[in-house]
């Protein structure tokens, strides 16, 4: 009989070796399944296997009247569905309850994304006298100039950058590798920030190959990213809810409006489906307006 520990270990090493998920997506995948664990236990349900269908609706429903947002409802069930799926490949059940469980139908959410000159705003009020000024600019740099995710930017490796070629090497979700072009005003950011700053750090042994590093010489966190965005933002009086990815929203909504095809900028951002990539073409409302008055026959 297999119980829930025994469950929650095997989907863990599954994730991880098998769907080569990140740790902070495999993390988020057993909170999500500990949910359910605690909910099945009040209602006297002990193991996952005694999960049947109806029971899965009754917890989904539940996590909708605790209050959990659509987005993370929706998460939580898509959850449910892959350690279902992970039980029915262990053959530790013979089918899988949450085949038929539907999250909440979630409305396409446009993406904030920021002017070329609000990010130039925000990037005038870094410091660049300071080693963690002119890092700041060059991660910006990076974010805007080839899209990355911020988890992409710090763990960004010395030798995944091509000066003379002009690209990065990327390995993004599921351990993915892509390459990227990089402009040169990010190249020269990071050059500068490298040879003047970087070098004379203290760097540790497990942080040496990393590009950007903090003052004592070690990696950056995903948080330290954040909120040297927010206080730039705050101090450019860019009045917009940003964080690390609108950054890579910008530069995949300004490559759309000047006309790239969309599948370069889909490879670029590295996902996995162009539909994902096709939110970017709904936000060129200037375009869209000109077209109108262009082309409608009661536009004059």
């Amino acid at each position: 009989m297999i119980t829930w520990e025994d469950a929650k270990f095997g989907f863990n090493a599954h994730l991880k070796l098998e769907k080569s998920l990140s740790a902070n997506s495999v993390e988020s995948y057993l909170r999500d399944i500990e949910k359910l664990e605690i909910w099945g236990i009040s209602q006297g349900i002990t193991i996952p296997k005694s999960f049947t269908r109806k029971q899965l609706e009754l917890f989904s429903a539940s996590i909708a009247e605790i209050g959990f947002q659509p987005s993370s409802q929706a998460r939580i069930i898509s959850g449910v569905r892959a350690f279902f799926k992970y039980l029915l490949l262990e053959d530790w059940i013979q089918e899988s309850p949450a085949d038929f469980l539907e999250p909440p139908k979630l409305g396409r959410k446009l993406p904030v994304v920021l002017s070329p000159e609000e990010i130039d705003l925000m990037i005038a009020t870094l410091d660049r006298s300071t080693a963690e000024g002119e890092r700041n600019v060059a991660i910006l740099e990076t974010l805007y100039s080839c899209g990355l995710r911020v988890s992409e930017v710090i763990n960004l490796q010395m030798t995944q950058v091509h000066w003379e070629e002009q690209y990065v090497q990327v390995v993004g979700k599921g351990n993915k590798e892509r390459l990227v072009p990089i402009s040169p005003r990010a190249l020269k950011h990071i050059k500068l920030y490298v040879n003047h700053w970087r070098n004379h750090l203290e760097i540790e042994n497990d942080s040496r190959s990393l590009v950007f590093l903090n003052r004592r010489g070690q990696g950056l966190s995903r948080q330290s990213v954040f909120l040297f965005i927010k206080k730039a933002a705050l101090m450019a009086g860019v009045k917009k809810n940003i964080s690390p990815h609108t950054f890579r929203h910008s530069f995949a909504t300004h490559l759309v409006e000047a006309g790239a095809d969309l599948r370069a900028v889909q490879d670029m951002l590295g996902h996995e489906s162009i539909t994902t990539t096709e939110i970017y073409t709904h936000l060129d409302r200037g375009f869209l307006a000109e077209t109108l008055l262009q082309f409608h026959p009661r536009s004059s």
